[in-house]
């Protein structure tokens, strides 16, 4: 193997990947070139926009920032990963309701950084939904149907064990 080559584990949605991996390789590109979990969006590739928005370890961090040889050992949840035997996730399923996905390129990442969100925080105020997705960029909605989604989200998650 090429010194700038080096074997990882990842754990993605549930998981476990062996992967050969340029050191200089983020999570982002070994998620989409790797793993063809192309639900993490390339945007701006520099941690504006969001789009590439994963959940490690709980927490909604953009892919694109973090080499991918640094997240050994730590939990990883695509957009993919959320869904339950083909059933979706009560956000999923709020985004689709609400009309909250027009083109879909943020779509993953805004679900993903509500679910960190929603996690920490179950019944979020609009504020603090509108503060959360601040760094998620999105041009086709205006974010409206976005807040909406996130709200009825955290009222059906009061029900559910998910």
């Amino acid at each position: 193997m090429p010194p700038n080559r080096q074997i990882i584990e990842l754990k993605v949605n549930g998981e476990t990947h062996f992967v050969a991996v340029e050191t200089k390789k983020t999570l982002l590109e070994v998620l989409r070139e790797d793993l063809g979990l192309t639900g993490t969006k390339q945007g701006c590739n520099q941690g504006h926009c969001s789009a590439c928005t994963v959940l490690i370890n709980g927490k909604a961090v953009n892919s694109c920032l973090i080499l991918a040889i640094r997240i050994k050992g730590k939990e990883i949840t695509t957009i993919e990963g959320l869904s339950d035997n083909g059933q979706l996730h009560p956000l999923q399923e709020a985004f689709v309701n609400q009309g909250a996905i027009q083109c879909g390129f943020c779509t993953p990442g805004m679900i993903l950084t509500a679910k960190a969100l929603l996690d920490v925080n179950p019944d979020p105020s609009e504020p603090e939904i509108r503060k959360a997705i601040s760094g998620n960029l999105c041009r086709c909605t205006g974010y409206v149907k976005v807040v909406e989604a996130i709200k009825a989200a955290a009222q059906n998650l009061k029900g559910s064990a998910r």
